[in-house]
């Protein structure tokens, strides 16, 4: 196996590990006091998400998510084998995808615990997993831009 391979297997470990080891502690110690505030625009929350990202489409399920995301991430495999240059972008999402599949199947629902905001002008809570898999977006519209 190359380097990348390795790599990007060490990658998604530690990845998955950081954002299991997070939704623990904010279960252990968020869920029970519900918000602690560390800055003026970060907090930490405790949040069930059911939906997808931003809490959208609850209705339709973790079942339907769970699914869904086992599909994109064999894609992403797929997708990585296809094209290993960008091992980094592929190894982000795909971490971000497991470790948010693993709360849907462990939980039904998906841990979240970053809070950042102005004000009272809140983004959605999100988590580690979140993320990677934000990261992993931003690198490739910008290397898709960047061709």
């Amino acid at each position: 196996m190359s380097l990348k391979f390795h790599k990007s297997l060490i990658l998604i470990f530690l990845v998955v590990f950081f954002d299991q080891l997070t939704k623990y502690l904010a279960i252990e110690f968020l869920a029970p006091h519900g918000v602690i505030k560390l800055l003026p625009f970060f907090n930490l929350v405790y949040v069930e998400n059911t939906g997808t990202a931003f809490g959208m489409f609850k209705f339709l399920g973790a079942g339907f998510f769970i699914v869904i995301a086992l599909f994109a991430t064999l894609f992403l495999i797929y997708m990585y084998f296809k094209d290993p240059q960008n091992w980094l972008i592929y190894s982000l999402i795909i971490a971000g995808a497991l470790g948010n599949i693993i709360d849907r199947l462990i939980y039904g629902y998906v841990i979240d615990f970053i809070d950042l905001h102005l004000k009272n002008l809140h983004w959605p809570a999100f988590n580690v997993a979140d993320s990677a898999i934000s990261i992993g977006i931003v690198l490739f519209v910008y290397k898709s831009l960047k061709k």
